[in-house]
């Protein structure tokens, strides 16, 4: 056997400048039996070759050194691992398949890199956890995913790019400020013994933009990434916290795109989703498998640990050891369990369009989320959109099909304060608005403007709207703060579309019907859990509107039973439930708004308030405001009021002209009256809930005493409605809701009279109509007057102008009067200062002058300029 020749190429690597020698040799024959002898030629292997055995002198150091430190060690190693690693990067790379060597020495390399890393984090704490990487997996472009995302984000290498980056976030984010967010956050988190790490999705983006949009598109597949990195920082700063927890989850927050219920489609399937809505019902809370370990029945033998979630099935398949198929027994000494619940959202109710019905999910809580909803609260739901297996559906159907839920990654409940968003500049607007002397009359006129008059009843539900401020006495005993109006006339005076335009405007509302409502659908009821078979509490509308209103139309219709169902929401605002072994609190803090008819249909005036209502005493005396409309024949106010009707027709037509030319008012003409815009008003009525708390101080309490006796005297003898100590609190109540219409923080007294002047109004139509003609005269002294303030500002005004007079004749030293007779004295520039007069106003408890300034006593005497007020004549 023979070879053929060859040439061989030898690179001199000690001298770059020396030339390549290529050598040829001849071939020779070998047999395969014929070798070399070892034996014989050994002696020669050590024979000495003086050009081979010296060393050159160029190049050697003969200096001694002394030995290295530990640190300096550590730095030289590291400077040759990099040296060595950019050398083998630039040398060029032959197909992957013969560079399996290579390829093993540089992961060793790498591997090695990684355990010097983690062993030195471990010294030098939080600082120095930054574990170095293969330069091969940086220059790969981990945003340009091959093939499928869930399985890119599964490999390995991808796996550690994103723990690399998410520890970086975590560790590095600041905010504007300079703020370490996520140290403190997580040093907070610890110091109260919690197990969730709130993650702001607006920070990760900010920060990697890739992982942000992964989060979205494939939560199930990332997060386990992100809470084992989170679990490695918390480890680092405090080692014994894994005595507590063996876990962290992170949670994401401020998702900047929000999904309805209703808009839930297939696309959205394993997507992180944000939903929000009215928790109705809640199971309890059962132990769900998480690591399972099973033992064969017949070896004997381990299989597990089994990770369980609800996007996997458990498939156990054989046993290693005897490859039979089981049966398998489940280790519960071994097997890790997680906290379970679920809970049912529905559709907020102001968020449901005309005529839907409302929509409902079903959500999973898992881990520290469980209970951190109860029934009637609005939550903020961020979680996977996931679909499973029922069978109940494909036997119902016949055909595939899977029920969807939502597994809670972050469950945020809902305040005032974020139910809807207000803007720095809503709250400029806001607070411009409310400098505005009128502002509360403009409120006023803004409540269902399509509607004419009906004055008493505009400002009965907007003082209902702004409510006023709970109170919570020890801790033991709370007074409410809503405000409840009961609205009772004739058929065909807008009741229902009073009800509708509250629905549009108030923040959070729920409406009802008497007859389509029973006490259960009211209050809250017990129902049996589909899945658990157990009892669950599920809250009626009262429950959902809680921190709201409620809406109840037609509530004479409703039963006895039904009626007294709701006492206790009306004035404790709790729901007590004990049903089915079920004993439990619901809160129920809302206004209730009511709309009835009399009893024959048609309010008389003949008869007294019991006589025109079936409503027993205990259910009348929780409504604050009384508010009883007739349908009389007037000449003047039917053609007012059907002008305005047309003209409503005329303005709002879909096809109609612009700018075409609406009907006079003859009887009653009036100036278009300036609204306020129904989503401007709702952000006030927004606004004033959350950040405006007014307070009672120096109120004339001798008064409010005096006024309270003689009408419950009164009341007593003349037969209309019981006067009870809940008229007091209601008087405050609606004071504290007037200085809150304002954007007031404290109590006046104009905000006193207009409480008395609601009480009392309320209180003279539930009478006969003779009897309230004679008590209107008797307690006329109680009622706020617009022309006693006129007089009263008028005279004020007359006398700062007549003491500027006398300053200034004192000061130029003439006698004005003669002067003036003689024509030499110029009082052109005698003038009040508008501020002057407020404060001089002020002083006797009138606030808004305003009002005065536009009246005809002001203009036939007075005029303004620059903020001055001049004399026209003297």
């Amino acid at each position: 056997m023979s070879d053929s020749p060859s040439r061989k190429r030898r690179h001199d690597e000690e001298s770059e400048a020396e030339e390549e020698n290529v050598l040829e040799e001849d071939s020779k024959e070998v047999s395969e039996e014929s070798g070399e002898d070892l034996e014989a030629t050994a002696e020669a292997d050590y024979r000495a070759i003086p050009e081979l055995d010296t060393y050159e002198q160029e190049g050697l150091d003969e200096e001694e050194f002394s030995d290295l430190d530990p640190e300096a060690r550590r730095a030289a190693e590291e400077e040759l691992e990099k040296r060595e690693q950019q050398d083998r990067t630039g040398r060029t790379r032959g197909p992957s398949a013969l560079q399996a060597e290579e390829f093993e020495e540089s992961m060793n390399i790498a591997l090695l890199s990684r355990h010097r890393a983690l062993n030195r984090s471990l010294v030098a704490g939080l600082e120095s956890l930054n574990i170095e990487e293969d330069p091969e997996e940086l220059a790969l472009d981990y945003e340009d995913p091959k093939g499928k995302l869930s399985k890119w984000i599964q490999e390995p290498r991808t796996g550690r790019w994103i723990r690399r980056n998410f520890r970086t976030f975590l560790l590095d984010f600041r905010d504007e400020q300079g703020n370490d967010i996520y140290r403190q956050r997580i040093r907070e988190m610890c110091a109260e013994n919690k197990q969730s790490l709130e993650i702001s999705y607006s920070h990760l983006t900010a920060a990697n933009p890739t992982i942000a949009l992964w989060v979205a598109d494939e939560p199930q597949a990332i997060l386990p990434f992100l809470n084992e990195i989170a679990f490695e920082i918390v480890l680092s700063q405090f080692k014994a916290y894994s005595n507590i927890f063996q876990e962290i989850y992170v949670r994401i927050r401020d998702l900047p795109i929000g999904d309805q219920l209703r808009d839930l489609r297939h696309h959205h399937l394993n997507k992180l989703i944000k939903v929000r809505g009215v928790v109705t019902r809640r199971t309890g809370v059962y132990p769900q498998l998480k690591v399972m370990v099973f033992f064969c029945s017949k070896c004997g033998e381990k299989k597990g640990p089994i990770f369980q979630n609800s996007s996997n099935q458990v498939d156990i398949g054989v046993c290693g050891n005897c490859q039979s198929k089981g049966p398998f027994k489940l280790s519960f000494d071994e097997t890790i369990y997680r906290n379970y619940q679920k809970i049912t959202l529905q559709e907020t109710p102001g968020s449901v369009p005309p005529g839907r019905v409302p929509r409902h999910k079903e959500i999973i809580l898992l881990s520290d989320l469980i209970d951190i909803a109860r029934p009637g609260e609005e939550v903020e739901i961020t979680g996977i959109y996931t679909h499973m297996f029922d069978y109940s559906l494909n036997v119902k159907h016949g055909f595939p099909i899977f029920s969807t839920v939502i597994e809670a990654n972050s469950v945020k409940r809902q305040s005032e304060s974020t139910m809807a968003t207000l803007t720095d500049e809503d709250k400029i607007e806001i607070r411009n608005k409310a400098k505005n002397p009128n502002i509360g009359k403009l409120i006023i006129d803004s409540i269902a403007p399509s509607i004419y008059g009906h004055r008493f009843i505009k400002t009965a539900l907007a003082l209902s709207m702004f409510g006023g401020v709970p109170k919570d006495v020890g801790g033991k005993h709370k007074i409410r703060g809503d405000i409840n109006v009961l609205v009772l006339g004739d058929p065909g005076v807008a009741k229902s579309q009073f009800l509708k335009y509250t629905l549009q405007t108030s923040p959070r509302c729920v409406y009802t019907t008497g007859k389509g409502a029973s006490a259960v659908g009211l209050t809250a009821g017990v129902h049996k859990d589909p899945v658990s078979k157990e009892w669950t509490l599920e809250g009626g509308a009262l429950v959902l509107a809680d921190k709201g209103l409620c809406l109840i139309d037609e509530f004479d219709k409703m039963n006895d039973h039904d009626r007294t169902s709701i006492h206790e929401a009306m004035e404790q605002q709790t729901i007590s439930i004990s049903k089915a072994g079920i004993v439990a609190t619901l809160q129920a803090r809302c206004a209730v708004i009511a709309v009835a008819n009399p009893v024959k249909g048609r309010y008389d005036s003949t008869r007294t308030f019991a006589e025109n209502v079936d409503l027993s005493d205990p259910i009348l005396s929780r409504f604050d405001i009384l508010c009883v409309v007739k349908d009389e024949v007037d000449l003047s106010h039917d053609h007012s009021l059907a002008t305005h009707v047309l003209n409503s027709h005329i303005k709002n037509h879909p096809d109609g002209v612009q700018n075409r030319t609406e009907l006079e008012d003859t009887f009653q003409p009036r100036e278009a009256a300036p609204e306020i815009s129904q989503d401007l008003l709702k952000k006030y009525i927004l606004y004033a809930r959350q950040y405006v708390k007014p307070q009672l101080s120096d109120l004339d309490q001798e008064k409010i005493v005096k006024f309270y006796t003689e009408l419950r005297q009164e009341s007593q003898k003349t037969g209309g409605i019981s006067i009870t100590v809940r008229h007091i609190e209601s008087l405050i109540r609606i004071s504290e809701a007037h200085a809150r219409m304002h954007l007031r923080d404290h109590v006046r007294e104009e905000d006193v009279d207009t409480a008395i002047s609601m009480l009392l109004e309320s209180f003279l139509q539930s009478q006969k109509y003779a009897v309230a003609r004679q008590l209107g005269k008797k307690f006329s002294k109680y009622l706020k007057k617009i022309n006693e303030e006129s007089d009263l500002l008028f005279h004020l005004l007359n006398k700062l102008f007549r003491d500027t007079l006398r300053f200034y004749q004192y000061k130029t030293n003439i006698d004005l009067s003669s002067a003036i007779d003689a024509g030499q004295a110029d009082l052109r520039n005698i003038s009040v200062t508008l501020e002057q007069f407020e404060n001089e106003a002020r002083d006797y408890a009138i606030h808004d002058v305003i009002g005065f300034m536009r009246s005809p006593i002001f203009q036939d005497n007075f005029y303004i300029q620059d903020r001055k007020v001049f004399k026209k004549t003297f």
